[in-house]
């Protein structure tokens, strides 16, 4: 037996599992969330359920480092396809679900909140290629989502929402606030059947950017995005059209007649969600980062001021991503001296900037 399948071996469990002082420890410094006021929490997005063409099992020292950076939360934005039969999308395969109950456990040993999330849901994705049907509009889309956020939900029940959330749709894009309201509200009736508590986090509209009033009163809290603009976070970004033909990105950056500042950015993409804040909805930010190819300068100023704004309004965040072409691990950047860590190259003075944060 490899020391891997070992590793599964041990972690392959859920709730029931007592742990030892130290794992107890690092769940008691978890902060307790509501819907109403989330946590400050910090941390990463981790990518290995992200495709289903590349999906992994998660890896432990994602974790570890998260701890070990002195943050406390994950993001697993997952694709649906992973753990469902490809001909018949209403039948779940228990050994990728066995996978996240890995990761569910990694969270606990190491004191970090997981946010559960379908990246690609059943009838929505903002990725290629896009569903078959619409999750906004169709009612068979509508079932089978919630067949499967309620097995979510069933498979996790009485985990503590300190440790444990769902987020229902990754950045629904054009999609009419009653509609979004609809499916949302059918979705958590899915969800707190199976286990009445749980924490549900749901994205804004327009792809997280526009704060999701018509979520007021449905008893979830909301995440938003910090990617704004996007002439600096997906500055020739390939999948991105037009991109490799904007110019390389200053900051402040000067767009017409208005300067992408702190004070823009707090003005245009922190007050509407404060007014979100104060009417019961707590807010955090899911996802955050630049690509590669922005000039480090540049997006280390643009995230010293955006990572300013929100720890001024008290909101969490989740980078994207820890490992890969936004991360601080193997980013690889043309302008960036990296440090070795544990075999992979570190990018110093974005974590810096982070645990500052």
């Amino acid at each position: 037996m490899t020391r891997r399948e070992m590793l599964g071996m041990v972690l392959a469990t859920t709730a029931a599992i007592v742990v030892d002082g130290g794992e107890a420890e690092a769940q008691r410094k978890l902060p307790e969330p509501s819907a109403k006021k989330l946590p400050r929490w910090r941390g990463f997005n981790l990518l290995s359920k992200f495709q289903v063409a590349s999906q992994a099992r998660f890896d432990e020292q994602d974790f570890a480092c998260i701890q070990d950076w002195g943050m406390n939360f994950a993001r697993l934005p997952m694709d649906y396809r992973c753990w469902t039969e490809p001909d018949d999308w209403t039948k779940l395969r228990e050994p990728v679900l066995t996978e996240i109950d890995e990761a569910v456990r990694l969270g606990e040993k190491y004191g970090v909140h997981l946010l559960l999330n379908f990246h690609r849901a059943p009838g929505y994705t903002v990725a290629q290629p896009p569903e078959a049907k619409s999750v906004w509009s169709d009612e068979d889309a509508q079932r089978v989502c919630a067949l499967h956020w309620a097995a979510f939900a069933r498979r996790y029940k009485g985990i503590p929402n300190r440790r444990l959330s769902f987020n229902l749709f990754n950045e629904p894009g054009v999609v009419a606030p009653d509609a979004h309201r609809k499916v949302v509200v059918r979705m958590v009736e899915a969800i707190h059947e199976q286990d009445p508590n749980r924490l549900v986090i749901c994205d804004g509209r327009q792809w997280g950017n526009t704060a999701p009033m018509e979520l007021v009163g449905t008893g979830v809290a909301a995440a938003t995005r910090g990617y704004q603009p996007m002439q600096i976070s997906h500055w020739q970004a390939s999948w991105v059209g037009g991109s490799d033909k904007w110019p390389e990105p200053t900051y402040p950056l000067k767009e017409g007649n208005h300067l992408w500042d702190r004070e823009y950015h707090r003005e245009y993409f922190v007050r509407p969600w404060k007014e979100l804040e104060q009417k019961g909805v707590g807010v955090m930010v899911g996802e955050f980062g630049a690509f590669n190819r922005t000039p480090h300068a540049v997006v280390m100023a643009w995230m010293r001021d955006c990572l300013a704004n929100w720890k001024e309004a008290g909101w969490g965040w989740a980078l994207w991503n820890l490992r890969g072409s936004f991360g601080v691990l193997d980013s690889d950047r043309s302008d960036v001296k990296y440090e070795n860590w544990h075999g992979h190259k570190l990018d110093r003075a974005m974590l810096t900037l982070l645990q500052e944060n």
